[in-house]
């Protein structure tokens, strides 16, 4: 049997499962098999964690693996929800902070509040150092010939980000097709040869106003259309503000909740803030 403990971050669900309990096992098929949501647990990835002794014992380590199998270098949600079950292990108090090792670099998550939830479960807020973004102006030609402007943005792992500046009544559609679809062309396009993740922008509120609030969705890499997505809100801010005159701190809100993104540009360490919330422990075959 393999413990686990369930967590999300503004719906984008993980799975963090120790390095011991999952030893002896293929983790990619582990992940596949966990993962599924009609025939498992379900849960948009797993984490593996170790811990490093770093720190007071305040590190860790995690290597996440994506529903399909496939390794992510980062998750900025996935990350946050180790940070929250790591506060629960340790019993850790607003302002602690916590080292947690990914394959894009460390992350130091600090911890703002514990909060209780109207759902059931610890709810952590937590801020997470993203570190510093990269980012570049580009172009996208879909097999139709349909030319994407968009902006591509590393955070540890790639990220197209589309502007839409069509009616609001088009919701977040490009050229009448859905933003699924055209999230999984431009996801798999022999541009991106590694895949990239693929967020859609639409400015909220007045554009006469300072633009402080944006509305994303979210087409993942590995996964496919989530709720939310912690580097995919930090790249979406890193291009609102970068280029498109949006101001920090940058609130932005995907189906599974808001998330507020500070960023002082270019050079400059990006700092995001989010819930975490524990689902459940159990244990799986």
């Amino acid at each position: 049997m393999i413990p686990f403990t369930k967590a999300h971050a503004c719906g984008n669900d993980f799975l963090i499962i120790t390095e011991d309990a999952a030893q002896g096992y293929d983790k990619a098929e582990l992940a596949q098999r966990l993962c599924e949501r009609n025939t498992s647990i379900g849960a948009d990835g797993i984490a593996f964690f170790e811990w490093t002794g770093e720190a007071n014992n305040s590190g860790g380590r995690i290597r996440l693996y994506n529903t399909d199998g496939s390794v992510a270098e980062i998750s900025g949600n996935g990350t946050r929800c180790v940070a929250a079950w790591m506060a629960e292990e340790l019993n850790a108090q607003a302002g602690d902070e916590l080292s947690i090792e990914t394959d894009a670099g460390v992350r130091i998550c600090a911890i703002d509040d514990f909060r209780d939830s109207d759902n059931g479960g610890p709810t952590v807020l937590v801020t997470t150092d993203m570190d510093v973004p990269e980012y570049e102006e580009t172009t996208v030609e879909l097999a139709d010939g349909t030319v994407i402007e968009g902006v591509f943005v590393d955070m540890g792992n790639p990220h197209f980000v589309i502007l839409l500046d069509t009616p609001e009544s088009e919701g977040f559609s490009i050229e009448g097709r859905p933003w699924e679809e055209v999230g999984e062309e431009i996801c798999f396009h022999p541009d991106f040869p590694e895949q990239t993740n693929v967020e859609f922008v639409r400015m909220l509120g007045s554009r006469a106003e300072p633009l402080n609030q944006v509305a994303l969705r979210i087409y993942e890499r590995g996964v496919g259309p989530t709720t939310s997505s912690g580097t995919g809100t930090s790249a979406a801010g890193t291009a609102m503000i970068a280029v498109y005159g949006a101001v920090s701190p940058l609130e932005v809100a995907a189906p599974g909740g808001v998330q507020t993104v500070e960023w002082n540009g270019p050079g400059e360490h990006l700092y995001l803030t989010g819930p975490a919330m524990l689902i459940c422990r159990g244990e799986a075959w």
